[in-house]
């Protein structure tokens, strides 16, 4: 199974081979992990990397059920699961996004955001189902007091399990992928900050059990990230759909104050109420004063950089924007005068020329008998 063409062969455990064959072989791997769940001595290894570990049972009302909670081998899980991301990456490249840049005849810098768009389009889409899937069906959105009622929230259902575990693949995954991908280098620090930022994010709710309000910021920071990726695609297709930037940036300051509100109201408020504010290692017990501080401190700060960003290109594409209508204003002026300057000469020379064939008036007055 190949992915990209082979225009060119290159000498094995070279650089552009393992960046022109980077799919088959993560591919490689996996299939080889698979087979290990054939024979009984590697099917408990094998095991590790594919199922989430760490689950016990509990008697319900509604009879056994699985939970699970976090620990060390779920290192071993991600790295799996970013193994299948890399693959399923290079599945788009491949078969949707290079046909369409090929009909689109982008630049190289705009080929690069389009791809990089495109395939944070899937991502956000399919994240953004997923997490309001696992929202409904958890009853947190009709029960906004679960986010942060019986603190801390240790045991996790097998779906927020396997969805915080595949957020982090994907993420991890993008870091190699800069490599791979042959990104710009002047592109790489704007894309390193948002990978790091989602990194943080996800594993400081993660690690510190507070999956539910992190289900929630992640919903809502995606849904706003989708809009804009799509209305970058749309752009990039015809430019005169820039009209949906304006709608997007509606959405991305209501999901910034959103997100402030949600954190204040459930660290902030829900969790100093709690009546257990003791650092306990053993039952996940974090809520602590340093730690919510230390939590809403980091949410705060980049919600804030990404509003001072924001309203700080707004100001430079207005400022640009009245710039240029200056500037036609004081071309069309100038073509104005020229312009006047050219019909007078001309009237004047049609004036002559009546003149001359004895039809003005003037000269009739004048006229010999």
């Amino acid at each position: 199974m190949a992915f990209r063409r082979r225009n060119k062969s290159y000498p094995f455990f070279s650089q552009e081979f393992l960046i022109q064959n980077h799919a088959d072989i993560v591919l490689t791997l996996v299939i080889f992990i698979l087979i290990g769940l054939m024979f009984e001595a590697t099917a408990k290894t094998a095991i590790l990397f594919i199922q989430p570990q760490y689950n016990i049972s509990i008697l319900t009302t509604e009879g056994e059920v699985s939970l699970y909670h976090y620990g060390w081998k779920d290192c071993a899980t991600v790295l799996f699961y970013l193994f299948i991301t890399i693959i399923l990456h290079a599945v788009v490249q491949e078969y949707v996004l290079d046909k369409i840049n090929r009909r689109l005849h982008l630049s190289k810098s705009k080929n690069t955001k389009f791809n990089e768009s495109g395939q944070l389009c899937v991502f956000y889409l399919l994240s953004s189902i997923w997490s309001l899937s696992v929202l409904t069906s958890e009853g947190y959105l009709l029960h906004p007091s679960s986010l942060w009622e019986n603190y801390p929230h240790v045991h996790l259902r097998f779906q927020v399990k396997f969805f915080y575990l595949t957020q982090l693949a994907y993420w991890f995954h993008a870091l190699p992928e800069l490599y791979f991908q042959k990104v710009r280098k002047e592109e790489i620090p704007r894309q390193l900050q948002y990978i790091c930022l989602y990194l943080l994010h996800i594993l400081a709710a993660y690690l510190l059990n507070l999956t539910r309000v992190g289900l929630v910021l992640l919903f809502l920071q995606y849904l706003s990230e989708l809009g804009f990726h799509l209305s970058r695609l749309f752009y990039f297709i015809d430019d005169n759909h820039h009209k949906m930037f304006d709608v997007w940036s509606v959405g991305f300051v209501l999901t910034r104050m959103g997100t402030l509100t949600l954190m204040f109201l459930a660290v902030g408020f829900g969790l100093a109420r709690s009546e257990n504010q003791t650092l306990d290692w053993e039952t996940g017990n974090f809520n602590t004063l340093f730690i919510r501080l230390a939590v809403l401190f980091l949410v705060c700060s980049t919600q804030s950089w990404l509003l001072w960003k924001f309203f700080r290109f707004q100001l430079r594409r207005t400022r640009e924007f009245r710039l240029e209508q200056a500037a036609r204003k004081r071309a069309a002026a100038k073509q104005t005068p020229r312009a006047l300057k050219r019909d007078s000469f001309g009237h004047h020379e049609n004036g002559l020329m009546k003149a001359e064939n004895g039809t003005s008036p003037r000269l009739k007055k004048i006229k010999t008998p």
